[in-house]
């Protein structure tokens, strides 16, 4: 295993500008927490305004020079920072364990799937391609191209360190366009460590730069959206701070892609196979300690599985071994932070004054850091905040249903509509179902559905726009029309 203080010592910990670790305009830092003991990590520079609007004129000015390499030159700087991406494996799966608290062989998955979207836009910057078609009144032709949006600024959460921010890197430098990141606070690490693997593979000064910021996050974010030569904004968050980044860029009339909140079903037929069904469960809720967008938030179970559907992930919960993520043993880490601890907690304690059932679980762990057990909760009352909340953690809720309209009606009352799940044996219910869920994903019969190759964006409150797939990168080209008369065709 990589040695942790080695690792910290070799991670940048400045503003990344110019393919360089300067420290902060204001020589101000913050500390990055590990959340399995709370202790301090290692101190980060923090980010201000100046250091964003230095951030977006290296980006402006590199922008023209990179939108003008060959894409065949973008696709092989970002194959060649996939390569390096996975050599370092170890490195980056341990930081991310660091930092975020999840367990190491997830953190291991982590960085197969976020360095995939490195390869995939790779292989899609050289596809970028328009269309020449007559026009219907014969007077000319009709050329459509595709060209790179322009600066862009990504802000990136907490739950999917790497993976989150090559979802949006990869599209964007292989459309063309300057990157400018701002990472989350809690786990700012990895993303300066991609920041030097694309310095060392080649990429040039000024097209990524990474703005990490601990106190300034609103004001850097705001500065940034109101300089004109930005031109794009992609989020991955709450609803809330997405609605807030969406009236800030009406301003400049940005193009936006909002990755926002979820409130995933999972419901469970009668004719499911019980064995896949408590799989697809542990994967769709424990998986990153339940800290995820797409995370299963309410279990809907049809009442003749209901008994052993809930006896068998009670005990598959309650055997769970609860440790550092960086521990071999431990098969589920910390919640983020203690604000993420105080929250689940609270969500469960109101659930349970309200007459909720605690299968296993239910109540804090002694000794540091941010551990909340695997929890099961039954008979939780309606418009418990449980139920109508993303909880973001290793909480189970179980809830009973009878016809097949009940539980597509129960999955559906909710403003939210990323993922959902549903198991059953029976095909015609598949595409009836499938088809009824107000969701951007459906998992059928699986409880992992994220695949860079396969189009990820929510409707309703979920968000706007798509990632990853061969839509991914047109969130950053824009199309651009030419009117060819006879003599010019």
């Amino acid at each position: 295993m990589t040695d942790r203080r080695a690792l910290l010592d070799h991670v940048p910990t400045g503003i990344w500008l110019s393919n360089t670790s300067v420290p902060a305009a204001s020589g101000k830092t913050f500390p990055v927490i590990d959340p399995a003991t709370g202790d301090v990590l290692v101190e980060v520079a923090d980010g201000g305004v100046e250091d964003a609007m230095a951030a977006v004129a290296e980006a402006a000015e590199a922008g023209p020079k990179w939108a003008a390499t060959p894409p065949r030159e973008r696709a092989e700087i970002l194959r060649a920072a996939f390569e390096e991406v996975q050599r370092r494996s170890a490195d980056f799966a341990l930081l991310m364990t660091l930092e975020m608290g999840k367990i190491l062989p997830e953190s291991v998955g982590e960085v197969n799937y976020g360095a995939e979207f490195l390869r995939w836009f790779s292989e899609e910057a050289v596809r970028i391609g328009g269309r020449t078609t007559t026009a219907p009144a014969g007077n000319g032709d009709i050329l459509v191209i595709k060209q790179p949006i322009g600066p862009s600024y990504a802000i990136t959460p907490w739950n999917f360190p790497l993976a989150m921010g090559t979802r949006k890197i990869g599209p964007a430098l292989a459309a063309g366009c300057p990157m400018i990141v701002k990472p989350a606070e809690d786990t700012p690490l990895t993303m300066l460590l991609l920041a030097k693997v694309f310095a060392d593979v080649g990429l040039p000064p000024g097209v990524l730069t990474v703005v990490p910021t601990g106190t300034g996050s609103a004001a850097q974010s705001a500065a940034v959206m109101a300089d004109r030569r930005v031109r794009k904004v992609s989020f991955t968050g709450s609803t809330g701070v997405g609605s807030l980044l969406i009236k800030q860029s009406a301003d400049q009339v940005l193009s936006t892609s909002m990755e926002l909140g979820g409130n995933a079903p999972f419901i469970v037929f009668d004719d499911a196979d019980l064995g896949k069904a408590i799989e697809g469960a542990m994967a769709a809720k424990i998986r990153n300690g339940g800290e995820a967008c797409t995370a299963a938030n309410r279990f809907l179970v049809q009442n003749g599985i209901r008994p052993a559907f809930t006896a068998a992930l009670t005990e598959r919960l309650s055997t769970m071994t609860v440790g550092p993520g960086y521990d071999d043993t431990s098969e589920l880490g910390p919640l983020i932070n203690a604000k993420q601890l105080d929250r689940v907690a609270a969500l469960v304690d109101e659930a349970v004054e309200a007459g909720a059932t605690v299968q296993t679980g239910g109540t804090r762990l002694d000794g540091p850091g941010f551990f909340y057990p695997p929890t099961l909760l039954t008979d939780v009352p309606d418009h418990c905040r449980i139920r109508d909340e993303e909880i973001f953690g290793p909480v189970v809720v179980i809830v009973g249903f009878d016809t097949e309209d009940e539980a597509v009606a129960a999955a559906n009352d909710t403003d939210y509509g990323l993922a959902s799940y549903f198991y059953t044996n029976d095909l015609n219910r598949t595409k009836r179902v499938a088809a009824r869920l107000e969701y951007g994903m459906v998992g059928v019969n699986r409880g992992v559905i994220s695949d860079p190759a396969a189009p990820f964006g929510g409707v309703k409150h979920s968000g706007l726009g798509v990632e990853g797939g061969v839509t991914g990168i047109e969130e950053y080209l824009d199309t651009k029309y030419i009117a060819l008369t006879p003599d010019d065709a």
